[in-house]
């Protein structure tokens, strides 16, 4: 009896002691990456985060991404919110740390905080606090296809001035080649040519100077003189036909068929464009090319100046400490060593560059090493509500329903209610 009495002891201590191993943790990490080559390795770098946690899962979440940031702020107040989220920093990280979703990681991430470059990791901070983590760099830029450009007898590597671009575009429409495809239907893919004049009119000094009110604010003349040149590329009807109905992920397929011959886009796109495209395949890196975008008259702005994004993981209120853990391994060097090894991203991580192979990527790499003024997306970087009113207004210069001087008004008109 006392032998059955110690057996059944030991099996209640054995199902105690197992209990708390058994206990699952579910990360929910929500992001809208759509490149299944890049996936794959988030995939296994999740698998491997399992491993060494026993008991806690990574639950990949995706959104397209504008479904992502059309749903996102009714999310993040469900009781359902997912634990990690994808973010552009730039106010409209701001804004969520003024709603109050997002937890402060300030203290579990010290170490990896030491890790990145300041100036990404100043993008995920605000007063002091970190509320995430930035894992990538990326710039905007021209993405073309020599093969359709030589069509044109244009050489896409050539084109420095906006005078070269718009002769260019010329030359294409000339040619039977449609110039440039765009995903208008999405808006923000267009705000990228307003901002960018912006960027190479009035430089750094030029956009703190309208946030401060002064010159007019984004009614000033920069401001408008971006929409006259902008309204000026439009008028050459450069885009594919029914532009203001594509989506950005259509578009970028569009591109990778070899239907256009180049694109404003994100660097990322040169991925993107490869996984959009009808035979998976793409434009190949013998027939890709990159250029940055044109210097303009008159421009104050200097040439290395870049427009692009940093970024991140935002981990938000109520997470797990699982979700922090996984966040810090996803940038830990030798991760990020491996994405850029892939070619799948410009790491934040200092060193983690040397890891970058692709001759593409290594491009981008160095613009953005020398590049002293990086500005993040004016819809992410303005905050939400007056990010909404740049890509509608750009959409709208683009599409002919408003002029310059109405998009520059709006847009001044939308920050000074905000602020």
């Amino acid at each position: 009896m006392n032998a059955i009495k110690h057996s059944l002891f030991a099996a209640a201590a054995l199902a105690v002691s197992a209990g708390p191993s058994l206990a699952q943790t579910t990360v929910k990490w929500m992001h809208l990456e759509v490149n299944p080559a890049q996936i794959k390795i988030w995939e296994e770098v999740a698998r491997e985060f399992e491993a060494k946690h026993p008991g806690t899962k990574i639950e990949m979440q995706f959104l397209e991404n504008e479904s992502y940031k059309a749903k996102l702020p009714t999310l993040l107040q469900s009781n359902d919110r997912p634990h990690i989220i994808y973010s552009w920093a730039g106010g409209v990280l701001k804004a969520q740390v003024e709603a109050g979703v997002l937890q402060d990681i300030t203290d579990q991430t010290k170490d990896t905080a030491a890790t990145i470059s300041a100036g990404a990791m100043a993008a995920f901070t605000r007063d002091g606090r970190v509320y995430g983590l930035p894992f990538a760099q990326s710039q905007v830029g021209i993405l073309y296809n020599k093969e359709l450009m030589a069509k044109a007898k244009v050489d896409g590597s050539a084109i420095k001035t906006w005078d070269d671009w718009l002769a260019a575009i010329k030359a294409l429409k000339a040619a039977g080649v449609t110039p440039l495809t765009v995903g208008g239907a999405d808006k923000w893919p267009l705000h990228f040519y307003w901002t960018h004049l912006a960027v190479r009119l009035g430089g750094k000094a030029g956009f703190e100077a309208a946030l401060k009110g002064q010159n007019g604010g984004f009614e000033g003349e920069t401001f408008q003189k971006s929409g006259e040149l902008m309204k000026q590329l439009v008028d050459l009807q450069p885009f594919q036909n029914g532009f203001l109905g594509f989506k950005n992920p259509q578009s970028t397929g569009f591109f990778g068929d070899g239907k256009a011959a180049m694109s404003l886009v994100i660097s990322t796109v040169y991925h993107q464009q490869k996984a959009l495209a009808a035979d998976k395949v793409g434009i190949t890196d013998d027939k890709i090319g990159w250029v940055n975008f044109p210097t303009v008259p008159g421009g104050k702005g200097e040439p290395t100046d870049t427009l692009g994004g940093i970024n991140g993981w935002l981990v938000t209120k109520g997470a797990p400490k699982e979700a922090v853990e996984f966040v810090k391994h996803f940038v830990s060097k030798e991760v990020q060593m491996r994405l850029a090894g892939a070619g799948f991203l410009i790491p934040v991580v200092k060193g983690a560059d040397e890891a970058i192979s692709n001759a593409f990527m290594r491009n981008i790499a160095q613009n953005l090493a020398r590049s002293n003024y990086h500005q993040n997306f004016y819809d992410q970087d303005l905050g939400p509500s007056v990010g909404r009113v740049v890509n509608d207004a750009t959409a709208e210069l683009a599409g002919g329903s408003m002029t310059p001087r109405q998009v520059a008004k709006a847009v001044q008109d939308a920050f000074k209610q905000g602020n």
